[in-house]
C-alpha cells in the first residue's frame, strides 16, 4: 500500500481549502461525466441520421432500465464506497480494502441476477415502459441486449464509485473516457455498417461499458491505487454487508424511484403522441450535460465529507458544503443560459422533424429552469451518503419524487395539459432545495461540540 500521509489523494480529503478541494475532485469528475453524456448522445445522434422517429422514441423508453441498473449499482457502489472513505478517514485501511473487495464481489453477482431476471420478464418490462404498437419491437430489441450486457453496464459504474472513494478520481474518469471513445467507434459500424440499427446502438453501449470497466480493473491490478482487492477477503463479513447494504439499499431506491417517475414521465408524454417522447427523450439528453455538472461535484465531494466525518472534521464538512453549493450554482446558471438561447439549435442536431425540434425546445427551455437548484439537492444526498446516513439521503429522494414531483407531474399534467407538466420538475427542484440543505446543516451542527457549532467563513 502506498504511504498515505503523503499521499496527495488523503491531503485534499483531509487539509486542501474546501473550495480548491472540490473543484480538485469534480472538476475531473464533470469532465469525465460530460464525456459520458456521449454514451447517450451518440446513440441519439446515429439513430437520428436513421430518420426514424419511433426508433428514437425506443430509445428514450428503454432508459428507465439504464436507470435501474445503476439504482442496484449504487446498492453496491455508493454503500462500499461511503464505508470506505469513513473507514479511510479512521485509518482503517484493512477494513477499506475488505469492503472493496466485497464490492468486486457484489458486483459480479448483481449482474448476472439482472440478467436473468431482466430477460425472463422481457415483454413486461417492455409493456411497463410505455412502448406501443411503432415502438415495442425496438424497444424489447435494445433492452434485450442492455440486459446481456448488464454485469459491464454496472460493473462500469461501480468501479467508478470505488475509485472516487480513496480519492482516485482520475483514475474513475480514465475509464468513463476510454469507454466512451469506444463506443463512438462502435455506434456507426454495428448501427450502419452491420445494419443493426438500434440492436447496433445498443451492442455499442455494452461494448464501450465493458472496455471502460476492464480500464477500471485494470488500475486495481496494476497497484496503481490506494486500497487493493484481496483473496483473503473475498468472503464479506455479515458486519460489512449489513454496513454496505444500510446505506447502499436507500441509495439504490432513490435511482429507482427516479426511473418510476420516469416512467411515469413518459406514460404521459405517450398520450401526445409517440413523436412527443422522442422529443422529451432529446431534450433530456442534451439536458443530461448540465446534470452532469451537478452530479459530478456532488460525487466529487463526497470521499471529501465522508473522510472528514469518520475523522470527526464537522466543520470542515460545512464549509465544503457551502463551496459546493456556490461553485454548481453559478456554472450552472451559465448552462441555463446556453439552454435558454440554443435551444432548437441542439434539438435540430438530432432530428430534421420539425414536430420534434418545436417540442424539445419547449421541454428543455422548461426543465433546464431547474439546474440553480438541483445542485444543492444532489450534494446534500450524496452528503448523507457518504455520512453513512442513509435514511436521510433516501427521505430526500422520497418526499422529492413520490411525494412532489408525481403528484405535482399528474396534477399539473391534468390541470394545464402538456405545458402544465413539463414544469413539474423546476417547481419540485425548488421546493427541494430549501428542504434539503436546512436538513444537512442541522445534522452535522447536531455532531459539532457546542462551542464549535457555527460555520465560520474560510
Amino acid at each position: 500500500m502506498h504511504d498515505n500521509k503523503d499521499d496527495k489523494r488523503i491531503y485534499i480529503l483531509k487539509e486542501e481549502r474546501p473550495a480548491k478541494a472540490i473543484v480538485a475532485l469534480g472538476v475531473p469528475l464533470v469532465m469525465g461525466m460530460s464525456i459520458m453524456v456521449l454514451y447517450n448522445l451518440v446513440d441519439t445522434f446515429f439513430i437520428g441520421l436513421l430518420h426514424d422517429d419511433y426508433q428514437m422514441a425506443a430509445v428514450n423508453l428503454a432508459y428507465p432500465v439504464m436507470m435501474v441498473m445503476i439504482a442496484i449499482s449504487n446498492m453496491v457502489g455508493a454503500g462500499a464506497a461511503s464505508l470506505i472513505s469513513r473507514s479511510m478517514g479512521a485509518e482503517d485501511y484493512a477494513k477499506a480494502s475488505h469492503t472493496l473487495t466485497a464490492g468486486f464481489v457484489l458486483t459480479a453477482a448483481g449482474g448476472l441476477l439482472v440478467a436473468a431476471f431482466g430477460l425472463m420478464l422481457l415483454p413486461l418490462i417492455v409493456d411497463i415502459l410505455g412502448a406501443k404498437s411503432n415502438t415495442d419491437v425496438f424497444t424489447s430489441q435494445y433492452v434485450m441486449i442492455l440486459f446481456l450486457g448488464s454485469i459491464f453496464i454496472m460493473g462500469n459504474y461501480i468501479f467508478g464509485q470505488l475509485l472516487r472513494s480513496e480519492g482516485s478520481v482520475k483514475y474513475s474518469i480514465a475509464g468513463m473516457i476510454v469507454g466512451t471513445v469506444a463506443n463512438i467507434a462502435l455506434d456507426p459500424l454495428f448501427i450502419f455498417a452491420f445494419g443493426l440499427q438500434i440492436r447496433g446502438a445498443a451492442i455499442a453501449t455494452v461494448l464501450g461499458n465493458a472496455i471502460g470497466m476492464g480500464v477500471s480493473v485494470w488500475y486495481y491490478a496494476a497497484g496503481k491505487t490506494l486500497l487493493q482487492p484481496a483473496a483473503k477477503y473475498i468472503r464479506p463479513t455479515a458486519e460489512i454487508l449489513k454496513e454496505i447494504f444500510w446505506v447502499g439499499v436507500p441509495a439504490g431506491l432513490e435511482t429507482l424511484l427516479t426511473s418510476i417517475a420516469f416512467i411515469v414521465n413518459n406514460n404521459l408524454a405517450v398520450s401526445y403522441g409517440e413523436l412527443t417522447v422522442a422529443a422529451m427523450g432529446i431534450a433530456q439528453k442534451i439536458m443530461s450535460l448540465g446534470n452532469y455538472i451537478y452530479q459530478g461535484f456532488a460525487a466529487g465531494s463526497q470521499p471529501i465529507m465522508g473522510y472528514n466525518y469518520g475523522a470527526k472534521n464537522y466543520h470542515r464538512m460545512l464549509q465544503v458544503l457551502k463551496a459546493g453549493i456556490l461553485v454548481v450554482s453559478g456554472i450552472e446558471l451559465f448552462v441555463m443560459l446556453i439552454y435558454g438561447v440554443f435551444a432548437p439549435c441542439l434539438i435540430d442536431i438530432f432530428t430534421n422533424s420539425a414536430e420534434v425540434i418545436a417540442t424539445g425546445s419547449k421541454v428543455l427551455r422548461a426543465i433546464m429552469c431547474v439546474l440553480p437548484f438541483v445542485g444543492a439537492v444532489s450534494m446534500s444526498r450524496m452528503s448523507f451518503q457518504a455520512m453513512g446516513k442513509p435514511q436521510y439521503a433516501f427521505g430526500i429522494t422520497l418526499v422529492r419524487q413520490l411525494f412532489l414531483y408525481i403528484p405535482l407531474l399528474l396534477l399539473l399534467n391534468n390541470a394545464f395539459g402538456f405545458d402544465g407538466m413539463i414544469w413539474a420538475q423546476p417547481v419540485t427542484e425548488v421546493i427541494m432545495m430549501a428542504a434539503s440543505v436546512t436538513l444537512l446543516v442541522r445534522v452535522i451542527r447536531r455532531q459539532m461540540p457546542s462551542s464549535s457549532s457555527r460555520c465560520t467563513e474560510e
